[in-house]
């Protein structure tokens, strides 16, 4: 599978990046770059071979949650820049 410049120009709108005129060949080469690098990938034999879902093999240690103090969301909230309704107001992020 190779990308063509429609492509690149598909992608790009999709993931709403900038891609100048002068860099969509540019684009375009690193874009086939990555799919032939995943189909390599694809060649390599994985029969015989564990899933995991670490490469870390260490457990973490858990530990008993203790309360220390209660209700001491006056306290945190002192520290918002803004608050509304006792929470922590930030901006919007999804549309």
């Amino acid at each position: 599978m190779t990308i063509d410049k429609q492509t690149v120009n598909r992608i790009a709108f999709l993931s709403h990046l900038k891609i100048d005129e002068n860099k969509i060949e540019e684009a375009q080469d690193e874009f086939n770059k990555i799919l032939n690098w995943v189909e390599k990938l694809s060649e390599v034999n994985t029969d015989n071979v564990e899933p995991l879902s670490s490469v870390n093999e260490n457990s973490l240690v858990c530990r008993e949650d203790i309360v220390i103090e209660k209700n001491q969301a006056d306290k945190i909230l002192a520290n918002a820049p803004v608050k509304e309704y006792g929470y922590f107001v930030v901006p919007k992020v999804v549309e």
